[in-house]
């Protein structure tokens, strides 16, 4: 078998660790590679599909990590962009994955993202919508006044209940807790493992 085409597609997969999440320009704060948030997304995507038993996780993950491959030719446009640029995403996802012998299945999964009509599709568009407020938060949590109003309008994107409790704890959640809160021996002097 030939994998010169699969070879190409492994080196154009590395745009999306250079392309820049454009909405942080806006913010002022933080930032990140299309690639770093697709990576979060997949996992939060794993993790909602471990607590829906009625999906498929592997579609939910694999879903996740094309939810914006076209990225890798488009670059990422947000909502401001998005109001006077046309991204031909089809178009791009087409060129990108007619050469594949996967690409069919690649196309598939984006399609199914974009009509939102099917539980794993629901579920990836909250991942795609927490990992943007778990980033915020962090943002929030370390002095930018503006995360709170980003946040605000992400949550109302949430589609699943369970995403939105999940929200609702993130918001509520210091973002360091998880490696500070209840760790004081971490920090004592000459403390014991």
């Amino acid at each position: 078998m030939e994998y010169s085409k699969i070879i190409d597609f492994f080196f154009e997969l590395g745009m999306l660790k250079k392309a820049p999440r454009s909405g942080f320009q806006f913010l002022g704060s933080g930032g990140e590679s299309v690639a770093e948030h697709s990576f979060r997304a997949a996992m939060i995507g794993f993790a909602l599909a471990r607590l829906d038993a009625s999906v498929d996780p592997f579609k939910v993950v694999s879903m996740c990590l094309v939810h914006d491959l076209p990225e890798a030719r488009t670059g990422d446009q947000n909502y401001v962009n998005k109001r006077y640029v046309t991204v031909d995403e089809s178009g791009a996802m087409a060129d990108l994955a007619d050469p594949l012998p996967f690409g069919d299945e690649l196309k598939a999964l984006l399609k199914e993202y974009r009509e939102c009509r099917t539980a794993e599709a629901r579920l990836v568009h909250d991942a795609d919508q927490l990992d943007l407020i778990v980033e915020l938060k962090e943002q929030k949590d370390l002095g930018n006044a503006y995360a709170s109003k980003w946040i605000h309008f992400a949550r109302q994107r949430l589609i699943t209940p369970m995403a939105k409790q999940i929200a609702e704890q993130v918001v509520s959640t210091d973002s360091t807790d998880w490696w500070f809160k209840g760790h004081d021996k971490w920090w004592a002097k000459n403390h014991e493992k």
